[in-house]
């Protein structure tokens, strides 16, 4: 229980997957203009990044790393399909996000609307993405673990995009100098936010 409340906490603080690696930044600048549409991307996304951590899990470590599939038999302890990881990951992704496109256009017209061609946009989303290569990358025990560090990034990432649009929303009424005007004045407080959460990366968590 305590490694997974651990995992959870740190992929939405201290590895937050916009302000510790600053994935998904393309879909963050250009929708958190408004909170509605940045929360419906946030929850899309980690819809997505929670269904798909544990199936890319269970298919690198049941059928593509070197000795994965020694569960048919012993002849097959040798093989090793890991070059296939990004594709099958990808694969995973896209089809996720179809269904997800599908769903919102049908329950959400006017959501699908202003989100548009960000939502289809999400299957080549750096931080889904990133999630499941992290997931590769730091071997976790069981699908468990890599299903709440799915939600735990999706989460953390939704936190900034919703933090972000609420702010850029106050900022219509702000005096701004008219250079820092759109993504200037967004760059910056980026930064600031990113400066806020390193506050995070000294917790023993």
């Amino acid at each position: 229980m305590e490694e997974l409340v651990s995992t959870f906490m740190r992929a939405v603080f201290v590895d937050n997957m916009l302000f510790a690696y600053y994935l998904g930044m393309c879909s963050f600048l250009a929708v958190s203009k408004n909170v509605k549409t940045a929360l419906g991307l946030g929850i899309a996304v980690t819809f997505i990044l929670v269904c798909t951590l544990p199936i890319n899990y269970m298919l690198e470590n049941y059928v593509l790393k070197e000795g994965a599939l020694s569960w048919l038999g012993a002849q097959y302890a040798g093989v090793n399909l890991s070059f296939l990881s990004l594709l099958i990951f990808i694969a995973v992704i896209a089809s996720f996000v179809q269904l997800v496109e599908m769903v919102i256009e049908r329950y959400a017209p006017a959501l699908y609307t202003s989100l548009g061609i960000f939502l289809p946009l999400i299957a080549v989303n750096c931080a889904i993405l990133g999630g499941s290569l992290f997931m590769q990358q730091k071997a976790f025990a069981h699908a468990g673990v890599a299903t709440v560090y799915g939600l735990g990034s999706g989460l953390g990432w939704l936190l900034a995009i919703v933090g972000m649009a609420a702010i850029r929303e106050k900022l219509t009424y702000s005096n701004i100098p008219k250079p820092l005007k759109g993504l200037g004045i967004t760059f910056i407080i980026t930064g600031l936010m990113g400066i806020g959460f390193m506050c995070f990366s000294g917790l023993k968590i």
